[in-house]
């Protein structure tokens, strides 16, 4: 597999990161995932505008590669090189503050580690039609979640966390309310309204959670981006995550409760089928 590393397309296996780089030391970085289908990226203007707003709150500068041109450039070359332009994959970019003494302030006058990846990508179809459980944790990570940093590792053992209990993920509560999903965001739908948390530092604005309400939207179902607090819980008739790999995900159980009549909902079900209308994907793929 051939990846990109600060100018140069390698093998994988030779590429190396000095152990100095501030993404190895402090988590210094930020990252997207881009979907590549046929060869060309999927809403590539909002997974560009996302790595860029990481990058300047975070004040990472970098030299001409980073423009979204230049990520544009480098994403379908590795798609091509790699075999992967006539399916569908995933596009992976990963930008440090670079390589410099371990020190708390920011280095000035380092160039940024660029390192970029792709790979295959399947839709898990059974997974989307049968549903999947998930299970509640306290949501006591950082403030700035709306960053899509490398310093995910309260993220990681959320997931662990579900992994452990049997669970495909772990949905996290708030001041009482229900934010987002360890990797992905998260829907419900109460008395017919699909709501889901409003945009804020507490949540990762995902660029498929925006496509969804734009297709719930056209689809005239009542949107509302606004809390499911946790008393509300018992009162879902439906629960679901998105994500650019999660797709639309049902979640058919609860902390070892069912959520609505146990399967997957009308309202998931048509967004599934949408989104993959709107990915250029076979529409009836999410048909029950």
């Amino acid at each position: 597999m051939l990846v990109y590393l600060n100018g140069r397309y390698i093998p994988k296996a030779e590429a190396l990161i000095p152990v100095d780089d501030r993404g190895f030391l402090f988590g210094d970085g930020v990252y997207e995932l881009t979907r590549g289908i046929r060869g060309k990226l999927v809403y590539e203007e909002g997974h560009g505008l996302m790595l860029e707003r990481g990058m300047r709150e975070l004040r990472i500068g970098g030299p001409e590669v980073l423009t979204r041109e230049g990520l544009r450039e480098i994403s379908e070359r590795l798609l091509t090189e790699n075999g992967l332009a006539e399916g569908d994959a995933t596009v992976y970019a990963q930008l440090t503050r670079g390589v410099a003494p371990r020190l708390h302030v920011f280095p000035e006058n380092t160039p940024p580690t660029v390192y970029m990846s792709a790979a295959p990508f399947s839709s898990p179809l059974e997974l989307r039609r049968g549903g999947v459980s998930a299970i509640t944790l306290p949501d006591i990570r950082w403030a700035r979640c709306d960053l899509k940093t490398v310093n995910l590792l309260p993220n990681v053992v959320a997931k662990q966390r579900a992994k452990e209990a049997g669970a495909f993920e772990a949905i996290l509560l708030r001041d009482g309310a229900i934010t987002e999903g360890s990797s992905t965001n998260v829907f419900g739908v109460i008395d017919g309204e699909l709501r889901t948390y409003p945009k804020s530092n507490y949540i990762l604005p995902g660029v498929t959670r925006d496509v969804l309400i734009g297709l719930a939207r056209n689809l005239d179902f009542v949107v509302n981006e606004a809390p499911i607090f946790a008393e509300e819980i018992d009162r879902l008739e439906e629960l679901f995550l998105s994500g650019t790999t999660t797709e639309v995900q049902p979640i058919t159980k609860l902390d070892g409760q069912p959520i609505g009549d146990g399967r997957p909902g009308p309202v998931a079900l048509a967004l599934l089928e949408a989104l993959y209308q709107h990915l250029g994907l076979e529409a009836s793929v999410a048909a029950r």
